[in-house]
């Protein structure tokens, strides 16, 4: 009886010897993943990303619509552009109009000024802006950067004139008569009548009631970014040549400066 005790306890002790060595082998193996998976987490630190990708996360831009992309295209064309204000007016055209895809942003201050509806050109699309123009009674929006000149009282009320900065992109504003202002058919009302904003003669027209905000905010020196990924304008934007995944770390380090601030 004592043998046959003898070999049922060796048997359970091989048992469970070969058992614990097999199952060393997956905590082994999970171990590695998990210490992999650490270490890619370490270099999304928010310390580590480039600044336009920060900010871009601490305004929590992605949960107010704004892509990535569009910032990030802003952000490069800003630092190089210096304009006089610190202020960055992003108009997320690869949005529906029914969203609030303005974006007005303090770079120097870090916030979110104001996230609001915006119209665009009425031959640019119906709900979405799908064609952008840069000629003379195209009633098309035109891509790119602008920037904010002065004010006056036109037919629309108080009215912000824009200067496009990007030659054969959207260098006509002044003569399009290309400007920011107010028009009754962007509102909520008529979204939800239409299920869309109204259209504009290509200008990026607003609320009439948001005019009294922004356009002081933004006047003498501040800039707007219409932004569509459009591969056409991509390719043809000097403000955006090079900008790449190698290049991108031209914009890692250093938060925005304008002239102003630098002189």
């Amino acid at each position: 009886m004592k043998n046959v005790l003898l070999v049922v306890s060796a048997c359970v002790t091989a048992f469970v010897a070969l058992v614990g060595f097999q199952k060393l082998e997956h905590p082994l193996q999970f171990s590695q993943f998990t210490t992999q998976h650490l270490v890619d987490t370490t270099q999304q630190k928010p310390d580590s990303l480039p600044q336009w990708q920060r900010v871009y996360q601490s305004l929590r831009l992605k949960e107010a619509g704004l892509s990535l992309e569009g910032f990030r295209y802003a952000w490069a064309g800003f630092q190089k552009e210096k304009f006089t204000k610190s202020i960055l007016a992003i108009a997320d055209f690869s949005q529906s109009s029914r969203h609030k895809r303005l974006y007005v942003i303090d770079l120097k201050e870090n916030k979110l000024l104001y996230n609001t509806y915006v119209a665009h050109g009425r031959n640019s699309g119906e709900e979405f802006a799908r064609q952008f123009s840069n000629k003379n009674s195209s009633y098309q929006s035109s891509l790119g950067f602008y920037r904010a000149l002065s004010t006056y009282h036109g037919k629309h009320g108080l009215s912000l004139k824009l200067q496009g900065l990007e030659e054969n992109i959207n260098h006509r504003a002044l003569e399009r008569a290309i400007v920011m202002h107010g028009a009754d058919y962007v509102s909520e009302e008529f979204i939800r009548r239409t299920g869309r904003l109204g259209r504009s003669q290509g200008c990026p027209a607003v609320s009439v009631d948001d005019t009294k905000k922004l356009i002081p905010l933004l006047c003498n020196g501040a800039g707007l970014f219409l932004y569509y990924p459009d591969n056409s304008y991509l390719k043809n934007s000097k403000l955006l040549a090079g900008l790449d995944e190698e290049t991108q770390t031209d914009f890692r380090s250093q938060p925005y400066t304008s002239l102003k601030n630098t002189n």
